[in-house]
């Protein structure tokens, strides 16, 4: 039943889709321009790669609230190790990667995972600690990046795509990939579905969580990198409401709150509904608070069609089961 509906209001944000497309089409004469086409899929390149990390981890039937504070302070980590240390902008981007999948193990993934804390609390808690180290190790200052391969990396372009949108491209692929074929993405649909039955065929529950924290974290730290490339200086000021823009895009996606349903496929609909949107109000000449508090409605819409849903499943499996007719033995 849960599945069913997940199609049913995947297959309404995808009509809504097309109904807005049509829309701002003819409303809006710059809309459908290959360059309009092209700056909303590069402006929505941070929300896209946070977003698919933070699809495997609601998959598992989790949440994570730190990926925005996670953005800033990884961005942060990128100014320093170019700037401070001195280090080769690739060697400064792989250990800035690092620096989020360690943090997200050990901070979110481990207290969840092995100790079986709240995701709310724990995720809640590291928001707030990693915005704090951001403000720390920055000084709440913005720090300048001058690098020729970033501003490529935001600017530049490669066989006619501009780049980001091919980070895009990459990212979706390998992360489609993990969750269809390999183990992994098998046991985080098993866990998110059923941690207790996962548990018992044999899966190492607490690892798979560890790593889906540690995956959005990773996520959320390559796009950092995005960030830092497309201002061109790592800033503490950035990704306060990330995390509220990604949880929409995953659920308008069709991934639940309760676990082991949705996807990556899903998910980046999600993100296109919310560029398309935020895109023509823009060009409409929409300011940019009614475009947050349409969002917010979003969210909110979202959040309330999923919570419906699982209520109405839970009811539907407990009458099932009073229903039940218990067998009586021969004697």
């Amino acid at each position: 039943m849960l599945r069913n509906f997940v199609r049913q209001r995947f297959f309404v944000v995808l009509v809504l889709l097309v109904v807005m497309l049509v829309f701002f089409t003819l409303t809006q004469e710059r809309f459908l321009t290959p360059e309009n086409m092209s700056a909303m899929m590069t402006s929505s390149s941070i929300l896209w790669v946070a977003s698919l990390g933070l699809t495997f981890v609601m998959l598992a039937g989790g949440f994570d609230l730190s990926i925005g504070s996670m953005l800033a302070l990884c961005g942060i980590g990128l100014g320093w190790f170019t700037n401070e240390a001195g280090l080769p902008l690739f060697v400064a981007i792989i250990l800035t990667i690092l620096l989020g999948v360690a943090l997200g193990a050990i901070v979110n993934g481990i207290p969840i995972g092995k100790y079986g804390l709240s995701f709310l609390v724990v995720t809640l808690g590291s928001l707030i600690l990693f915005r704090g180290l951001t403000n720390l190790w920055s000084g709440t200052k913005t720090q300048q990046i001058i690098s020729p391969f970033l501003d490529e990396l935001a600017f530049g372009s490669t066989l006619g795509l501009p780049n980001p949108i091919i980070v895009m491209i990459v990212t979706f692929l390998i992360m489609l990939y993990v969750q269809k074929y390999t183990f992994f993405g098998r046991d985080v649909y098993a866990v998110g579905g059923n941690a207790e039955a996962a548990r018992l065929s044999g899966i190492r529950t607490s690892r798979t969580i560890i790593a889906v924290y540690a995956l959005s974290a990773g996520l959320a730290a390559v796009a950092a990198v995005l960030q830092d490339a497309r201002i061109g200086a790592a800033s503490p000021q950035v990704g306060d409401n990330l995390v509220f823009a990604a949880a929409a895009a995953v659920l308008l996606g069709g991934t639940s709150f309760s676990g082991g349903i949705g996807g990556v496929g899903g998910t980046v609909v999600g993100v296109i509904f919310l560029g398309v949107l935020q895109n023509g109000l823009s060009v409409g000449g929409v300011e940019s608070y009614w475009q947050q508090i349409i969002t917010g409605v979003i969210l909110i819409a979202a959040i309330a069609l999923d919570l419906v849903q699982r209520r109405r499943t839970t009811r539907s499996k407990s009458l099932r089961s009073t229903h039940v007719q218990p067998v009586s033995s021969a004697s």
